[in-house]
């Protein structure tokens, strides 16, 4: 009897096959959206330089744009890799992460007054961050397997929201009120394309809005003080106040053409706080104004179309619920982010994607493209 060949090994043509599959997906990589990416971070390294100021901007400018380097090259990566492989490990990747969210309380270190990250010695972790693409791969699978024509039931309803409310309780308790808005964006997203009515969309507003006075009652004083700012910032214009007025008069200031590259008075002269990383948006519309403005919000809507473009497109189920998330998750971050620092919305703490300094955001951003790329590479003939 001859002996075959152990199971797990592949022959020299199966190598070979794997390695044209490889070659066949880089191909098809959408090579347009990575440009667009990049068009994005070179615009943020000429703000963020300006914004950093003194004898840190090289240095930040540099570890921002190795960032993305290496972010755009594991973007690649995602985008080959076999589709089976998201789908079959979605719910191993959401639990690892709300472990990780649950370890936070018993191991995690403060910063800011907030407990938010796990030390591994090299580098600390935010496990908020990478739970961004878990809920959008665990709500994905859940869709994909349970898909129906007459679109969400009760159970199946219940059951994406008990994955959206536990990493949002765990999230709001550090407390990161932002993160948890954006996880409710991203998975309420995904929940309406998966089939979720219009009349039970109305239902949902109507039960928000009717349990607002409870969650009211949960909010830290700081998060409520952040709220009635928003509506009348001058009340408290040296505490509550100072980061809302400042970035106003900072966005107000830069007229149509800007005052000019490091010609900011507000940021150079360190009025604006938080102006390398939340606020850098007021940066960019001071010296830029608002030619520079729309030159940024343009390529924004580039990658934003680009993504419905892609999710309109997928060839099955899972993509199409994977691309409608990072979509959403892409375009939630820069509204809400804007709104926040031209006083439309409360500051949340929520970085504006691939332009603030960060690496978290950056690596997080770039692997929820990858996600995006792979939706692509999977739809392309």
């Amino acid at each position: 009897m001859p002996l075959g060949r152990p199971e797990g090994l592949l022959s020299p043509s199966s190598g070979s096959a794997e390695e044209t599959r490889v070659g066949e997906r880089l191909r098809r990589f959408p090579v347009a959206l990575l440009l667009m990416l990049t068009a994005l971070v070179c615009l943020g390294e000429v703000v963020l330089y300006s914004a950093v100021g003194g004898m840190e901007q090289l240095d930040a400018t540099l570890r921002q744009g190795v960032r993305f380097i290496v972010s755009a090259t594991v973007m690649m990566v995602v985008s080959v890799t076999d589709g089976r492989l998201f789908r079959r490990y979605a719910y191993v990747f959401y639990g690892g992460v709300l472990f990780l969210l649950v370890l936070v309380f018993l191991a995690g270190t403060v910063g800011m007054g907030a407990r938010r990250w796990l030390s591994l010695g090299f580098m600390n972790l935010q496990p908020s961050e990478p739970m961004k693409l878990a809920i959008i791969l665990a709500l994905a699978r859940y869709f994909h397997d349970r898909a129906v024509s007459k679109g969400i039931g009760v159970r199946d309803f219940l059951v994406a929201g008990v994955m959206i409310a536990m990493p949002m309780g765990l999230i709001l308790k550090q407390p990161d009120l932002g993160t948890a808005i954006l996880l409710l964006g991203v998975g309420g997203t995904v929940v309406f394309v998966a089939g979720l009515s219009w009349k039970a969309i109305l239902g949902l507003v109507a039960m928000g809005g009717s349990v607002l006075p409870v969650a009211w009652n949960f909010l830290h004083d700081y998060q409520k003080k952040r709220i009635f700012t928003l509506f009348d910032p001058e009340a408290d214009p040296l505490g509550a106040g100072y980061h809302i007025i400042q970035s106003k008069i900072a966005v107000g200031s830069g007229g149509l053409l800007g005052k000019g590259f490091m010609a900011g008075s507000q940021s150079r002269l360190e009025f604006l706080p938080e102006r390398h990383t939340d606020f850098i948006f007021s940066v960019l519309a001071e010296e830029w104004g608002f030619a520079g403005a729309m030159v940024l919000m343009t390529l924004y809507a580039l990658v934003i179309v680009r993504g419905l473009v892609i999710a309109a497109s997928a060839k099955d189920r899972f993509g199409l619920l994977v691309a409608s998330g990072v979509t959403a998750l892409f375009a939630i971050q820069v509204v809400v982010n804007m709104g926040m620092v031209i006083g439309l919305l409360p500051v949340v703490g929520i970085p504006l994607p691939l332009i603030s300094y960060g690496g978290s955001s950056m690596v997080t951003v770039m692997l929820a493209m990858g996600l995006l790329a792979h939706v692509s590479v999977q739809s392309t003939k």
